[in-house]
């Protein structure tokens, strides 16, 4: 964990400490009773959309987030912080040993304006590197760094989805 830090500070130790005692003050702050529990996020689960995925080719998990299943929630932005959370946790408690990344795949079949929750994506948008692949071009682009038995069935693939709950 801390070697995220360091790289994340190019290899400087004052600014990795810094921003690890920032981390872990937002953690407390955040989390202060441990981990999200599932029913802290029982509204985010119940939409059923976001699952895991095997591991591609080096390894990393992967995530599969249906972004048409996601719809603004009345109670506001916290629940949905603590889905992100929950899930990152989930992500993070699965990976082996030495493995620092996860791949996401966001699917944005059936996504538009009734879905629209701007402050709940770049919450959760702002920590991932995204790559867009046109629809044609989706299997042969997955199948470069995630084997055919990785691969969700949606794409071709044949694994079966994994609720993230469920992992």
């Amino acid at each position: 964990m801390i070697r995220r830090f360091l790289r994340a500070r190019d290899l400087d130790v004052g600014k990795a400490s810094a921003m690890f005692l920032k981390y872990l003050k937002w953690r407390h702050s955040f989390v202060p009773n441990g981990p999200i529990s599932l029913s802290q996020v029982t509204n985010e689960i119940a939409d059923d959309k976001v699952f895991v995925q095997g591991h591609d080719k080096i390894g990393r998990p992967i995530l599969v987030v249906f972004g048409g299943k996601h719809f603004q929630k009345k109670d506001g932005l916290e629940e949905f912080k603590r889905f992100v959370v929950y899930i990152l946790d989930k992500l993070c408690a699965s990976m082996a040993d030495g493995q620092e990344k996860f791949v996401c795949i966001v699917e944005l079949k059936g996504w538009g304006y009734s879905n629209s929750d701007v402050r709940a994506y770049i919450t959760g948008l702002s920590i991932l590197q995204m790559v867009f692949v046109e629809n044609k071009k989706v299997k042969s682009t997955l199948e470069e760094d995630i084997d055919e038995n990785q691969l969700p069935e949606i794409y071709g693939g044949k694994l079966q989805l994994v609720a993230i709950q469920d992992i």
